[in-house]
């Protein structure tokens, strides 16, 4: 067979692989009914998967807070119609639990100011089906890990809704209280309460079942009102005794959840934060915490001797 021959099977080939794949991602594009589309940025699947297993295994078995600095290049989110707003995990830094959500349950909820909530599989790509909301700006959601098919959402009707992936039709519940936009919500380490955050300065635990409203954890207001500020961001501790939250003015509270007292400000604590705080996270084993501010640094705290660790 001549060099000739060699170079028009190849030409040949290559058109059939090229026709092959523009009927795929036509295919692909009838199976969906949104712009959204997950793009995974790795050489083949081998090495997609070796990337996985090597998350896993450093969360497994090094330092829980070694992943705090982990980027997920492997991995993009693009095209939504909205502008997205949160996913089943903090995508900023709090790489673990978003890769523990991918291996494990090969899920992804994702919220956005196009109105709707869309649960992905995270392996295939595709949309396995999305919620359309009463409410267009959704802030921020939060998956039960005790009935990982539960979620609730934040929007900014200064409401919190319950949701279960297996009725996309409606809301299990709504639960009323803040005055303000809810930007973070958590559950409780029990599942079966949650907590929100507000623009209203204040946090509150819901019980999921009764919808009553159990505690408000709000701090003393200025001369005005604009001096309170707003919560961005929340954590529970592994026994549920603590709540952490983050706030626009770069101040970190340590609720007591029982007694709604603060019992530490980070905030106050020297080399603290500069400016907003927009995110933390909790450590598996509970003994560390992230913060990470719009001062562009990460701080983690022991709490030993509540100290700064970096």
């Amino acid at each position: 067979m001549s060099v000739t021959e060699l170079n028009e099977r190849h030409v040949a080939a290559t058109g059939a692989v090229n026709a092959l794949r523009e009927r795929l991602r036509q295919r692909r594009q009838l199976l969906l009914d949104t712009d959204s589309t997950i793009f995974f940025f790795c050489s083949c699947f081998f090495f997609l998967w070796f990337w996985f297993v090597s998350v896993w295994l450093i969360r497994e078995f090094l330092d829980p807070m070694c992943l705090c600095f982990s980027t997920l290049q492997s991995l993009v989110i693009r095209g939504r119609t909205g502008r997205l707003r949160s996913a089943s995990a903090p995508l900023i830094w709090f790489a673990a639990g978003f890769f523990r959500d991918i291996l494990g349950r090969n899920r992804i909820v994702s919220a956005s100011q196009d109105g709707r909530l869309i649960v992905w599989n995270a392996l295939t790509s595709q949309k396995t089906h999305a919620i359309k909301l009463p409410c267009a700006w959704v802030m921020t959601i939060s998956i039960n890990s005790s009935n990982t098919k539960m979620f609730v959402s934040g929007s900014c009707d200064s409401t919190a809704r319950l949701w279960d992936t297996r009725i996309a039709s409606r809301a299990v519940r709504t639960y009323h209280g803040h005055e303000g936009d809810v930007n973070t919500v958590k559950f409780f380490p029990d599942g079966q309460r949650f907590g929100t955050g507000s623009d209203d300065g204040t946090c509150r635990l819901f019980d999921m079942r009764t919808g009553h409203q159990l505690q408000v954890y709000s701090q003393q207001p200025g001369e005005n009102c604009s001096d309170v500020p707003t919560v961005t961001s929340m954590a529970f501790s592994i026994s549920g005794r603590l709540l952490f939250a983050g706030y626009s003015n770069g101040g970190c509270y340590v609720w007591d959840t029982l007694v709604a007292k603060v019992v530490l400000n980070l905030g106050a604590v020297q080399n603290s934060h500069e400016g907003r705080i927009s995110c933390l996270g909790l450590s598996a084993d509970g003994s560390a915490l992230c913060t990470g501010s719009w001062d562009k640094n990460l701080k983690i705290w022991a709490f030993g001797g509540y100290r700064r660790v970096i």
